[in-house]
């Protein structure tokens, strides 16, 4: 469906009553994808996430010759693995915009002859990409970059003959994805890896989330420390593989819930999901809602009330934005630390998030590693969202309850959620029948 660009976000007439359903986990998908491309045999992967970033992932894989067919719109993916032998270059990879393509795939390269180039569009190329280069050197792999952007960035051109394994250290400050490259590929190195983190690592659970995908595909990993991994050589186990629902996509209906006074159900995603973003619940329990996180669901009830926090986000940094705009409405300041790194995401999350608040009004004061928004009346504003998909979702709640708010680009956010307007259309479905009475 084709929408208008600006798109005005009307006001919800009624809180909602609603149970949605969100689409498959880009960080299970792409991990996934990933696995059972390097299998040896056929994989098939159920609830797939369909988007830019998954896309990405599967078409860069399928130029190194791994076969994927799509099934259910691509809900259902089946893989027929290289068993970790992947053809001679010359071949040439676009990651597009997908991070977790670049900073999966460059690890994988290294496993080949080469040479392969990995690029992608101009944003991704902003993005670093150096303590993967670096670690991949100190793991024997020919490695050339800075020609055209500057060292540690995109294109990067590998040779992977020389690639060992062995012992290496990798800053983790940063990113957790180039802790989880190097952890995907570490198997079909000859010598495996023993790798440390160096420095504060942020966004650990994703770090977990790659040792369990590992672990699904037959391969464990050995943790002597909370900063050391040791993987020993091995082979990936071709499988059936479920992917939850997105944790980071249920984040923003869950926020409607609370800032609307309303509730809130997501199907399919409970207590057990091992995804970091699943936890933005207890922020917004501690906000004031109400929240139910059952076996296979996840609830939340807005109670009318919200209050304002201080919140350290360094293990779940993509929901920066979406607390920033549920602070909007609390009845005081609200202080987000510990998200530097979202500076180099798709755009300076920080900086934008200041700049679209203070654009509605809002006094916004911008921190080094987050910021404190004091709440206050929201003026109409059309939201600039910088190619970033989170900035249209998350600032696609202030509509909710502000008049006004029309959000820039709002395709951006086929990135990762390509229906989320439509999803984000059932908030204004009448209410879910309750039980009939006896």
């Amino acid at each position: 469906m084709d929408r208008p660009d600006p798109l005005p976000i009307a006001p919800l007439e009624r809180p909602p009553d609603v149970t949605v359903t969100v689409p498959g986990s880009k960080s299970f998908t792409n991990r996934a994808l990933v696995l059972a491309a390097l299998a040896d045999g056929t994989s098939t992967l159920h609830g797939a996430l369909v988007a830019d970033d998954t896309e990405a992932m599967a078409a860069a894989l399928e130029q190194l010759g791994v076969g994927i067919e799509r099934h259910d719109g691509g809900r259902r993916l089946v893989v027929h693995g290289l068993g970790g032998r992947l053809p001679a270059g010359p071949l040439r990879i676009d990651a597009r915009l997908s991070g977790t393509t670049a900073r999966f795939l460059l690890p994988v390269l290294a496993l080949g002859s080469g040479p392969y180039v990995l690029d992608g569009r101009a944003p991704l190329r902003r993005r670093p990409m150096g303590p993967t280069v670096d670690a991949l050197r100190a793991l024997g792999a020919e490695v050339d970059d800075g020609a055209e952007t500057g060292p540690g960035h995109l294109p990067v051109t590998v040779r992977g003959l020389g690639t060992r394994g062995g012992a290496t250290a990798v800053p983790a400050d940063l990113s957790s994805q180039f802790v989880s490259g190097l952890l995907l590929a570490a198997p079909a190195m000859p010598e495996g890896l023993d790798l440390t983190m160096l420095g504060a690592a942020v966004s650990r659970p994703y770090l977990t989330m790659t040792t369990a995908t590992m672990a699904a595909f037959g391969v464990e990993v050995e943790r002597p420390s909370p900063d050391r991994f040791v993987v020993a050589p091995a082979s990936y186990r071709a499988t059936a593989y479920g992917v939850e629902p997105d944790a980071s996509a249920a984040s923003y209906f869950l926020a409607a819930a609370a800032l609307t006074g309303g509730r809130v159900r997501v199907a399919g995603l409970g207590a057990g999901s091992l995804q970091g973003d699943i936890r933005v619940v207890a922020v917004l329990e501690q906000m004031g809602a109400e929240v139910e996180l059952a076996d296979d669901s996840v609830e939340v009830r807005g109670t009318g009330q919200l209050r304002g926090v201080d919140v350290d986000l360094a293990d779940l940094p993509d929901m920066a934005q979406t607390i920033a705009v549920v602070a909007a409405f609390a009845d005081g300041p609200t202080t987000v630390r510990g998200v530097e790194l979202i500076r180099h995401h798709e755009t300076d999350r920080i900086a934008a998030v200041v700049a679209e608040l203070r654009r509605c009004g809002l006094t916004v004061h911008e921190r080094r590693d987050g910021f404190t928004i004091e709440p206050g009346p929201l003026r109409p504003a059309r939201i600039e969202t910088y190619d970033d998909h989170r900035m249209a979702m998350s600032f696609a709640l202030l509509g909710l309850r502000a008049p006004g708010i029309e959000i820039a680009d709002p395709g951006c956010v086929a990135k990762t959620f390509p229906d989320y307007f439509a999803t984000l259309d059932q908030l204004r479905r009448p209410a879910e029948p309750g039980p009939e009475p006896e």
